[in-house]
């Protein structure tokens, strides 16, 4: 399945939470899309549920149906909880930091950010967008106009959100650094991650 382009809207609909572009549809209209959304009743098979969590990740991260699924198979192979460490592992791409600092108003807009080549890891310039950042790592905005103008205007715009305690932001510096890994608790939390191990688990 490639990337989804179509309306925003109407995935927060499908889910019933607010995942792509403005939750103010949600409020006005709070079920399905579709002609049957407001009196669908349908019994929902367990497969469908770990199906409809496994989409709904997919769809706030961005990612194809083979990214993910190689997320999750580097997450199964390493220590720890599978569960956590692939949410860690998608929480520390590039694209999803640099959203998650205010740099960019989406996760889309991030990893277009990030494929520009306005981003440097380590002193280093770094255009990909899966790229796992690592405690101790500092992230910093390209030092050229249109990079810093980019990056300021955006900060300004998404100056309400607030940067999780793992990463560490100075904007008038344009750096930030990770400070840990992220837990839990500092991750997305409209996604029960282990109904998706559990899906992936049945092939």
């Amino acid at each position: 399945m490639a990337r989804y382009t179509g309306p925003t809207t109407r995935i927060s609909r499908r889910f019933g939470q607010h995942i792509l572009g403005s939750g103010k549809a949600l409020e006005r209209r709070g079920y399905p899309p579709g002609q049957h959304g407001p009196k669908s009743r349908r019994k929902v098979s367990e497969y469908a549920v770990g199906l409809n969590e496994k989409q709904k990740l997919r769809y706030i991260y961005g990612l194809l149906e083979r990214q993910l699924r190689r997320v999750f198979e580097i997450a199964k192979r390493e220590r720890g909880v599978t569960g956590e460490r692939f949410l860690q592992l998608l929480e520390t791409r590039l694209d999803s930091v640099v959203y998650l600092l205010g740099l960019a108003k989406s996760r889309a807009a991030a990893r277009q950010f990030v494929n520009h080549g306005h981003i440097r890891v380590n002193g280093h310039k770094v255009d990909i967008a899966s790229y796992n950042v690592q405690p101790g790592d500092e992230i910093e905005v390209k030092n050229t106009p249109a990079s810093r103008q980019m990056a300021t205007r955006q900060l300004e715009e998404n100056r309400i959100r607030t940067v999780p305690g793992w990463l560490t932001l100075a904007p008038e510096a344009f750096k930030a650094t990770v400070v840990r890994l992220p837990t839990r608790d500092e991750m997305e939390q409209g996604v029960n991650e282990q109904l998706i191990v559990e899906f992936y688990s049945r092939f």
